[in-house]
């Protein structure tokens, strides 16, 4: 008897455990941050800090070991802005963990520093999956924080409180939250030919094939997001739509949230400036990519990645 995807269990439990950016296991405990939670763990022993210059993480380098997580009293050369300092949680020994802009300029770092965005941690893999959850935590609360100095209401300064999980204008008393931007991504699965659609954008990599994905627009629910970008972007049209996982996407702030979506028409018509390229794979084919990337000139996204995921566990589907 042939089980559909849309109605049946998935292979994993939870597979947004599966993706990168997703290990951060602090316990947030959100509902006790107040005015001096911040200044309460800095004062703690133990507390270690991540350090942000330009957006990028700084991590201490040897020459063997990368490390990104500073004591206090490490970061001075780097000229932190504690005013502006996040508080992220606390580890499971009850140590703090915390995210800090820093003056310097990457350009300015000395040898033993090495500075890296979101995408290049996870791709080299330069730090473990729990330190990779808690930096796009960290990530997402210092940039937002950055691009809100000032009031969009009437210009004025804005504060941060309550550990840089809300700002409130000093002139109008204008309060705002951190945001996060909801992205659907979908893999649309034509079940009677057990095939799905993949396509690749000019900027990918070459050979690179992935699912398609647009931001949820507002007023929209994700299912109809899912089927209004599928639509747009390959001229297919959907049914059944079937939500898998989630990923945080620290860059800056979005969540990737993964579907597969039920194909109700087959003929692809491709938006020509959103996709150089837009087809229907096999399960054979899909396998290969995930396999041995670049083997047939086609590669997928990388391990962690949630397109990674919704292909894998597609190729994976036991029907």
């Amino acid at each position: 008897m042939s089980h559909s995807l849309f109605d049946s269990d998935v292979p994993h439990p939870e597979p947004s455990n599966l993706t990168a950016f997703a290990g951060n296991d602090l316990n947030r405990d959100s509902e006790h941050r107040d005015e001096h939670s911040v200044e309460k763990a800095l004062a703690r022993e133990g507390t270690h800090i991540f350090a942000f210059a330009n957006d990028k993480l700084v991590l201490k380098h040897d020459g063997q070991v990368l490390d990104p997580l500073f004591a206090r009293y490490e970061l001075q050369e780097l000229r932190p802005n504690w005013d502006e300092t996040v508080l992220l949680g606390y580890r499971k020994s009850g140590e703090p963990r915390l995210a800090v802009p820093v003056g310097i300029d990457v350009e300015d770092l000395a040898s033993q520093y090495k500075p890296a965005d979101g995408r290049t941690l996870f791709r080299e893999m330069l730090i473990d999956e729990v330190l990779l959850g808690e930096f796009a935590q960290a990530a997402s609360l210092i940039r937002w924080n950055g691009d809100n100095r000032f009031c969009g209401r009437c210009g004025a300064a804005m504060e941060i409180h309550i550990g840089g999980y809300k700002r409130v204008c000093a002139a109008c008393e204008h309060m705002i939250f951190p945001r996060t931007d909801p992205v659907v991504i979908m893999l649309t699965v034509d079940e009677s030919r057990d095939l799905c659609l993949l396509g690749r954008s000019p900027h990918f990599a070459p050979g690179m094939y992935s699912c398609l994905a647009g931001f949820v627009e507002p007023g929209e629910t994700i299912e109809n997001a899912v089927r209004r970008e599928t639509l747009e972007e390959s001229g297919i049209r959907t049914g059944r739509i079937r939500y898998h996982a989630s990923q945080p996407w620290p860059m800056p702030h979005s969540l990737m949230i993964g579907c597969y979506a039920e194909a109700k028409s087959t003929e692809i018509k491709r938006d020509e400036t959103e996709l150089e390229d837009c087809r229907w794979f096999t399960r054979e084919e899909t396998l290969e990519m995930l396999e041995r990337p670049g083997a047939n000139g086609k590669a997928s996204p990388p391990k962690g990645a949630i397109a990674h995921r919704l292909m894998r566990d597609w190729v994976e589907w036991k029907r």
